[in-house]
């Protein structure tokens, strides 16, 4: 069948080369997960986040060897916010209050009394319930659209879909693994939105292989195949722009946010790219996979009156 579509590169075709490097990719991260688990920020694990506003223009040498003076040896800190004015430090335990006042009072000693902190404190029992909810999250947003795909397509569209959302998600968190970035609240909101954004292209890739199925007669594998491969290049320039679009302020947030955002940032880039690749690469050939598994439906013998 001619779909009058200039088809540049053969997505199907190459479908088992996709499969291969991301089933790679999943091992990966599951060995990641297995050897190194996740760099959780204090957002999940028992700690104290102090951001120290200084009021002067701090390097991170001075922040650490303030903190090695009132105790505490091993910290890191960042140091941001416009001219270098804020010292953010975070700790692995839950810091008493007296150990928060002499840290305070220890680089107000140096920069003055202008010296402001804001303390946030996760307690064991709040890491573990933060943790148990976003998993719910991510669940209960991946069966809700694998529903919502499922009225209005059919099954083979949602489990297709569903697939290749979970695998955007765990794509951002393997990444985030394999090079130990850290995980926090703002990094979940990312893996959330992947999600939500991610299902946009696939339905536009969806929404086009229906139409040309539904006017179209295929006699074969191969006639779906191309069909599919038509309906990927007929959105492929919408499905550029949208993601271009989004991506750029991505990149911009990450290049010229503040340090507090950054990871939300890259995590967002990982996503958006992840899903653009999956909606291309593994999305509709696993609709071609399962659509070819179907059984043909039995021709029905005319008959003639005796």
């Amino acid at each position: 069948m001619n779909f009058n579509t200039k088809i540049r590169y053969d997505f199907i075709g190459n479908r088992n080369k996709f499969f291969l490097f991301s089933i790679a990719l999943t091992l990966a991260g599951i060995l990641s997960l297995l050897i190194f688990n996740l760099n959780f920020g204090v957002d999940f694990k028992a700690g104290t986040n102090m951001d120290i506003a200084v009021g002067k223009q701090a390097t991170q040498a001075e922040a650490i060897a303030i903190l090695e003076q009132a105790g505490i040896k091993g910290i890191t800190p960042t140091v941001g916010g416009n001219g270098n004015e804020r010292v953010s430090a975070r700790f692995d335990e839950v810091l008493t209050q007296a150990k928060i006042v002499e840290i305070q009072n220890a680089f107000k000693a140096k920069y003055g009394d202008q010296v402001s902190a804001e303390v946030n404190v996760v307690s064991p029992d709040m890491a573990q319930e933060l943790g148990i909810k976003t998993i719910w999250a991510i669940l209960i947003a991946s069966v809700a659209i694998m529903i919502y795909v499922m009225f209005r397509f059919e099954w083979r569209f949602a489990l297709a879909a569903n697939i290749a959302i979970l695998y955007d998600a765990f794509v951002v968190v393997a990444l985030f693994s394999i090079f130990r970035l850290e995980v926090d609240l703002p990094f979940i909101a990312a893996v959330l939105t992947t999600i939500g954004y991610s299902i946009n292209d696939k339905i536009v890739i969806f929404d086009r292989i229906r139409e040309n199925l539904r006017f179209g007669q295929f006699k074969n594998r191969e006639q779906l195949a191309e069909m599919v491969n038509a309906s990927i290049w007929q959105t492929m320039a919408r499905n550029i722009y949208t993601v271009l679009a989004v991506l750029i302020v991505a990149v911009c947030l990450f290049i010229f946010g503040s340090e507090s955002i950054k990871l939300f940032a890259l995590a967002k880039i990982i996503g958006l790219s992840s899903g653009a690749y999956s909606s291309i690469c593994i999305a509709s050939p696993l609709w071609l996979l399962l659509k070819g598994k179907q059984k043909p439906k039995a021709a029905v013998k005319a008959t003639t009156a005796p």
